[in-house]
């Protein structure tokens, strides 16, 4: 729906439609990962002032950067917020409580990507139906929920890649033998590396595109939401 062009005032606008997905995404995923601790007896979240939805408790610099970039170069706009700290010791099992934490931030994403499709559904039925006019408003509405769907299934998959630094890494990890996570986590420093490598190379679409994708098609199909009007 939002075409990538140099034109200021296009990059401006698609910037504005994604910026509230984006926020609700990344603000969302580290406050179900904080709370989902607290929930597991681990009170340094709480203690940090994690379990907030204030923006600015969660932002990192570079993830904001990587949002910019990709809002104004690829269809697949993400970025990602500060993690959460988590004191594993205080959980009755460790492993187990690290997974259940890593999984929350991505199913908050799935579950964000479905709230925005079914208002994207209500809003085009109104929209066909002739009971809603096409103004400004209402397109602006039509492109942020659309791109709701878009970015929160991106956040959701791209943080389940089973990366060191991601939730799919500590989900791998705690399915791993101790020795063999331990030496997994050894590769965290290079986790940002491999993500640039990802993007630069074009893996990353290639890796995306078909679980974001199938992933549209399901809410589309769930909400009646027409295919013309689910993909760019």
């Amino acid at each position: 729906m939002i075409d990538i062009s140099p034109d200021i005032t296009q990059n401006i606008t698609r910037i504005a439609v994604t910026l509230v997905p984006i926020l609700l995404g990344m603000v969302l995923h580290e406050l179900a990962h904080g709370y989902a601790a607290y929930r597991l007896g681990d009170p340094t979240p709480k203690l940090q002032g994690r379990l907030t939805l204030n923006p600015l408790k969660h932002l990192d610099v570079t993830g904001s950067i990587i949002f910019i970039v990709t809002a104004l170069t690829s269809p697949f706009v993400f970025g990602w917020a500060k993690p959460v700290n988590v004191q594993p010791r205080y959980f009755k099992d460790p492993r187990k409580g690290m997974m259940l934490i890593s999984f929350a931030g991505p199913l908050t994403n799935f579950l964000l990507a479905a709230a925005f499709g079914a208002l994207y559904a209500v809003l085009t039925r109104h929209v066909i139906a002739g009971g809603l006019e096409l103004t400004t408003t209402v397109r602006f509405l039509l492109n942020t929920t659309f791109m709701g769907i878009w970015i929160n299934l991106t956040l959701g998959w791209f943080n389940l890649l089973p990366i060191p630094a991601l939730d799919g890494g500590h989900i791998l990890a705690g399915l791993l033998p101790p020795h063999l996570a331990q030496r997994f986590y050894s590769y965290g420093k290079y986790a940002l590396i491999i993500i640039i490598l990802l993007m630069v190379s074009g893996a990353f679409r290639y890796i995306m595109k078909p679980l974001v994708g199938t992933s549209a098609e399901i809410i589309g199909s769930v909400f009646a939401i027409p295919p013309q009007l689910l993909f760019f």
